[in-house]
C-alpha cells in the first residue's frame, strides 16, 4: 500500500489525522480540518524506518547538568527603553526568548514593535526588522513619520525564512523581529505560507535558532475574527510569551496584556496612548481614564481595579431606559455580559429595583476590560444611580464583590486600592464590612462600610447605612431616602 502523502491538520488546535473530519475530535470545532502535504524525509535521514542503533551507529551521549551547577546570572535581560513594555514582559526581554504579539488589524502592533526596534537598536548593538508584508521604503516612511532614530536598525523584506536566518547568522542582531509569522515560509514544507504546518514549522525553526544564539525574537501574529491568534494553538505553546494589544481602534488608548509569560507575571498590563508620534506611555493611567469625567451626572461611579500590582481607577457608566422590546437588553462594554445579568438579577431580587422592563447598558470608559469581581459594587451603584436619576458624589469610589444573596464580599489588596484613590484626590470610599482592626487608615479618606448591596446603594445615593471610618464624621440619616 502506498504511503500517505498528506494529512489533515486542525487550524484551531493542531490535531493531525490521516482522514478528514467535519468536526475536530480534539477541540470539537467545525470545518477546521485542512489538508496539508507531508514533508519528504531528507536523503540519508531516518525516514527509512531504521533507528540509529539498528543501523549500527551509536547516538551521541547526552549528559544531564545538575540544576545546582546552572547559573541564573549568565544573561541579563535586555532593557527596552519603553517602561510599559518592560512591565508586561516581566522586566525586559530574556535573551533567546520568543515573544508573540497579536492584536486586531490597525490596532498598532507594527507601530509598537517599530518603536521597540528603533530605540533598542542604538543601545544593544543593532536590530533586524524582517517584514514580509511591507517594503523597505514603506518601513522607512513609518520610521520617519514616528521620528525615530535609525542608527543600528536594519530592515529586510523577505518571506523565505531560511534566507532570513542566513542573513541573521552572517550579522547577528541583538533583536530579531518577524512581521508576520503568517507570511513567511520554509522551502522544505510544501504547503502555502500561513498554513498550519508552515506556521508551526517556522516557529520551531526560529526557536532552534534563537536559543543557541541568545537573541530575543519578537513575532507578530494575525488574529481571527474571534480575537484569537490565527493558526494552531500549539503556536502559543511553543513561544515563551504571548502578548495582546487591545483597545478600540478608533479610540486613543491601547492596552498591552500578557496572557502567557514564562519569565514573569501574566497579570501586568501596559497602557499606551496612540498619538502622531506613535505609542506614548501613559505613566498615570488612573488620571488619564478619569480626566474627561463629568461631575454630578447620574449613572457614573468610580471603581478601583488591580491589573497585576498596579491599581487603576476607572469610570463605570450605566444607563437604564424603558424597553420597547419584549425582552429587555443587557449590553456590556468592558464588563462580562454574564456578570452583568447576574448583578441586574441581584438588584431586582435583593434591592427591589424593577429592572425587568428596563434596557440596561454598562460601559467601562477608556476601552479597558475588567474581569475581577471587585468592580461589582461600582457597577450596581451606577445602575441604581441611573435608574433613580440621582448622581453619586464624584469624590466617592466603590470597591467590593457582590454575592447572589446580596451580600458584599471583601477584595484583595484593599489598602493599595484605597491609597491610590486618596492620591488622586478622592475623599470617600464605600467598601465591604471589615473588622475595625482590619480596616486600613488612609489620610484624608473617609471609609464607609456596608454589609449588603442595599446598604451600599443607600450610602452612595445619600443614605447612611453602614459605618464610617476616617477623618470625617458620617452624615445624618436622610428620612426621605429611608422612605424610598
Amino acid at each position: 500500500m502506498a504511503k500517505a502523502t498528506s494529512q489533515y491538520l486542525c487550524s484551531n488546535c493542531g490535531f493531525a489525522s490521516t482522514k478528514w473530519h467535519g468536526r475536530c475530535p480534539q477541540c470539537n470545532e467545525w470545518e477546521t480540518m485542512v489538508e496539508t502535504a507531508l514533508a519528504r524525509p531528507a536523503p540519508g535521514g531516518s525516514g527509512g524506518g531504521m533507528s540509529a542503533l539498528s543501523r549500527g551507529r551509536r547516538p551521541a551521549l547526552v549528559k544531564p547538568t545538575p540544576l545546582a551547577e546552572v547559573s541564573s546570572n549568565g544573561h541579563a535581560r535586555v532593557q527596552v527603553p519603553i517602561g510599559e513594555f518592560n512591565r508586561v514582559v516581566g522586566g525586559g526581554l530574556v535573551p533567546g526568548s520568543l515573544v508573540l504579539i497579536g492584536g486586531d488589524p490597525g490596532i498598532g502592533k507594527s507601530t509598537l514593535i517599530t518603536q521597540v526596534a528603533a530605540l533598542l537598536a542604538g543601545r544593544e548593538g543593532g536590530a533586524l526588522y524582517v517584514s514580509a508584508e511591507e517594503s523597505a521604503q514603506q518601513l522607512k516612511l513609518r520610521v520617519d513619520r514616528l521620528k525615530l532614530p535609525t542608527a543600528g536598525l536594519s530592515v529586510l523584506s523577505e518571506t523565505n525564512l531560511d534566507l532570513v536566518l542566513d542573513a541573521a547568522e552572517e550579522r547577528p542582531p541583538s533583536l530579531l523581529i518577524i512581521d508576520s509569522i503568517q507570511t513567511v515560509y520554509l522551502e522544505d514544507i510544501t504547503s502555502a505560507a500561513g498554513s498550519v504546518s508552515q506556521v508551526r514549522g517556522c516557529t520551531e525553526r526560529l526557536m532552534r535558532w534563537a536559543k543557541p544564539a541568545q537573541v530575543p525574537v519578537l513575532i507578530v501574529g494575525h488574529v481571527t475574527k474571534e480575537g484569537a491568534i490565527a493558526g494552531p494553538r500549539v503556536l502559543e505553546h511553543m513561544v515563551d510569551a504571548v502578548l495582546y494589544l487591545e483597545g478600540d481602534r478608533f479610540g486613543q488608548y491601547r492596552i498591552l496584556r500578557a496572557v502567557k509569560n514564562r519569565f514573569g507575571s501574566t497579570n501586568e498590563v501596559g497602557i499606551f496612548e496612540m498619538s502622531d508620534g506613535g505609542m506614548r506611555e501613559v505613566t498615570n493611567p488612573s488620571e488619564a481614564f478619569l480626566q474627561e469625567r463629568a461631575d454630578s451626572v447620574s449613572g457614573s461611579t468610580v471603581a478601583v481595579t488591580l491589573e497585576g500590582t498596579r491599581p487603576l481607577l476607572v469610570e463605570v457608566q450605566a444607563l437604564t431606559s424603558v424597553t420597547q422590546n419584549p425582552m429587555p437588553r443587557r449590553a456590556a462594554n468592558g464588563v462580562d455580559a454574564t456578570r452583568l445579568q447576574m448583578l441586574s438579577a441581584v438588584l431586582g431580587k435583593r434591592v427591589g429595583l424593577p429592572l425587568g422592563g428596563q434596557d440596561l447598558f454598562v460601559n467601562i470608559v477608556g476601552g479597558l476590560k475588567v474581569d475581577e469581581p471587585a468592580i461589582d459594587l461600582a457597577v450596581v451603584g451606577a445602575i441604581a444611580s441611573s435608574f433613580r436619576d440621582v448622581p453619586i458624589d464624584p469624590n466617592t469610589v466603590m470597591i467590593g464583590e457582590v454575592g447572589l444573596s446580596g451580600e458584599l464580599r471583601s477584595v484583595g489588596d484593599l489598602p493599595r486600592r484605597l491609597h491610590e484613590a486618596a492620591r488622586l484626590g478622592f475623599s470617600n470610599a464605600i467598601v465591604p464590612s471589615y473588622r475595625r482592626d482590619q480596616l486600613p487608615k488612609v489620610s484624608g479618606l473617609t471609609i464607609r462600610t456596608a454589609r449588603t448591596v442595599g446598604d451600599a446603594i443607600g450610602l452612595a445615593l445619600g443614605g447612611t447605612q453602614g459605618r464610617a471610618h476616617g477623618s470625617e464624621r458620617p452624615a445624618r440619616r436622610d428620612e426621605e431616602d429611608d422612605r424610598d
